[in-house]
């Protein structure tokens, strides 16, 4: 049995790798649609909201490293799929084919996703500006800036379709929705040390944040006429205990492609 201290900060690094790990494949996923975005200036756009989310993933990281865990280049790309405490919902590919051949990606599920993805990490960097763990707390305060105007563009773009009257179009976001929220409560799981984040003040509860969030989407789902009871599930499992898909397992092997070839670099 693990004493207080210890699993004090087991629940820090915990939290952390789940941060980290949720930034870390949303940002690749985001980062596939460079050159395949509906226009070059949304190309650009989508980009730098990738590189800017790749950013947040290396800044918790750096705090597992400053904890003494391996070094966020190690946690970043040397850990197998098993070991990552992403949600599912992020990690499922963003269509049929690959990105360098025959990609056949879906632009509604990359809206919703990231729409909805990017209010929960709103919600989640408001709670940790009261975090008991000071870094983590600091950190946020610097992500809510960049988050800001990442949530704005996802938003504009969910309303513009859903509310485009575009027949295609309407129908392709609310399957997108039907397909997102199947998994999205993985999205706001803490996994195994759920009660710990929550008595040292790392985090609000699981219950609070998902209700925070359903608060500020459901008015932004009505007012495009998808009038609902928002009910999340994790069909597919709980990424935060280790259950994974395919789809992680293909990514990661893509990721660390460059880092497995001198691991020994500096990158």
């Amino acid at each position: 049995m693990e004493n207080n201290s210890s699993l004090e900060n087991t629940a820090i690094k915990e939290l952390l790798l789940q941060l980290a790990d949720d930034d870390f494949i949303h940002s690749y996923r985001g980062s596939e649609w460079l050159g395949l975005a509906p226009h070059i200036e949304e190309d650009v756009a989508s980009s730098s909201i990738a590189q800017d989310t790749m950013g947040h993933a290396a800044i918790f990281y750096k705090l597992l490293e400053e904890l003494g865990e391996r070094d966020a280049d190690q946690l970043a790309h040397d850990r197998p799929a098993k070991e990552r405490r992403n949600a599912i919902i992020l990690e499922v590919v963003n269509g049929p084919g690959n990105y360098m051949e025959d990609p056949d990606y879906d632009w509604a599920f990359a809206v919703v996703r990231n729409y909805l993805y990017t209010q929960a990490k709103a919600i989640k960097i408001q709670s940790l500006h009261s975090s008991s763990y000071e870094p983590l707390a600091e950190v946020a305060q610097k992500v809510q800036m960049e988050l800001y105007y990442h949530l704005m563009h996802w938003k504009t773009w969910f309303i513009q379709l859903l509310g485009s009257g575009h027949e295609e179009a309407v129908s392709r976001m609310k399957a997108a929705i039907e397909k997102t929220l199947q998994d999205f409560q993985g999205v706001f799981s803490l996994g195994h040390y759920r009660d710990e984040m929550v008595k040292q003040g790392l985090i609000e509860d699981e219950a609070v944040l998902l209700n925070k969030w359903i608060q500020e989407v459901t008015p932004v789902f009505e007012s495009v006429g998808v009038a609902c009871s928002i009910k999340v599930g994790m069909v597919k499992g709980d990424g935060r205990t280790g259950q994974h898909t395919e789809d992680l397992e293909k990514a990661l092997e893509t990721l660390s492609e460059v880092y497995a070839s001198d691991k020994t670099a500096s990158w």
